[in-house]
């Protein structure tokens, strides 16, 4: 590790026990949903802990990927079911001015686009409904053999309204997208990889968080300034045609922060020494 780490150094916000927080290697944070008895699923507690562990994440400049999982058997079972329905009997529910006002989206993940840093989901059991439509957000997914996917708002009577059914509908195709939103059924994790193509890689239960640490560890390797504009490329692909994303791309203050920074400089004369050597380019 480079001398300048020092996890004991970083002091997060205080939340709630409901979300574990960690800096296992350089550069690295680990946020693990901790409700186990009731299937991570999500709560407001829980969501607000979530917002302001991320917000300060992405302000906190030693810190370059965060990779977000479950303890115990679930990734994340969605939304906490009980409540909604207590709100819904209670007459205090209002879905669709929730999902308007929900800058972030489900666990204040699903519809986050505001950061530039990748974030990974080690998905180590059940994901469904919300739980889906966090991992859909993710930039990468590393996934149990035994995780099952399911997105069964059709099945309830609801709606998975916080950024999947557009998100799905690029990263599968228009047929296999609608086979999950309006069927409801369960996939598996290799379903995920291979057909739906949401999941990068499938591994053993017990590999799964050390794979996503290992992925992390290959991210921070590289510049995290050409990583984050990178990141932040894909983002505007998905909000403007091709010629506006390239052009807010190329003037954005993440790219003339890389195009500026000293990262280029070291990258570009690393490259020449080791590649260049003996020849006249």
């Amino acid at each position: 590790m480079s001398s300048d780490w020092d996890p004991l150094a970083l002091h997060p916000p205080s939340h709630s026990e409901e979300l574990k927080v960690s800096f296992p290697q350089e550069h690295v944070m680990l946020m693990a949903l901790n409700r186990p008895r009731h299937l991570n699923a999500m709560t407001p507690r829980l969501t607000t802990s979530i917002a302001t562990i991320l917000n300060w994440f992405d302000e906190e400049p030693s810190l370059w990927v965060v990779i977000v999982t479950g303890e115990g058997r679930a990734f994340c079972a969605g939304a906490d079911l009980k409540a909604w329905l207590h709100n819904q009997s209670s007459g205090t529910a209002n879905e669709q001015e929730s999902v308007a006002s929900s800058v972030h989206g489900f666990a204040s993940i699903s519809r986050r686009h505001t950061s530039c840093k990748p974030m990974i989901a080690a998905v180590n059991g059940s994901a469904y409904g919300g739980g889906v439509e966090m991992i859909l957000n993710c930039d990468m997914v590393i996934a149990s053999e035994d995780a099952v996917f399911a997105l069964p708002e059709v099945k309830r009577g609801v709606l998975a309204s916080q950024g999947v059914i557009p998100r799905l509908g690029r990263v599968a195709g228009h047929q296999l997208a609608s086979e999950m939103l309006l069927l409801g059924n369960t996939i598996t994790a290799i379903q995920a990889r291979d057909r739906f193509r949401f999941v990068n890689l499938v591994v053993e239960k017990s590999a799964v968080v050390p794979t996503a640490l290992d992925i992390a560890r290959q991210i921070t390797m590289n510049s995290p300034d050409s990583v984050q504009s990178s990141k932040e490329g894909l983002v505007l692909a998905q909000k403007h045609h091709f010629e506006e994303a390239v052009q807010t791309h190329s003037m954005s203050l993440v790219s003339k922060r890389l195009y500026h920074g000293a990262n280029i400089r070291e990258g570009l004369a690393a490259f020449s020494e080791v590649y260049c050597t003996g020849y006249d380019i």
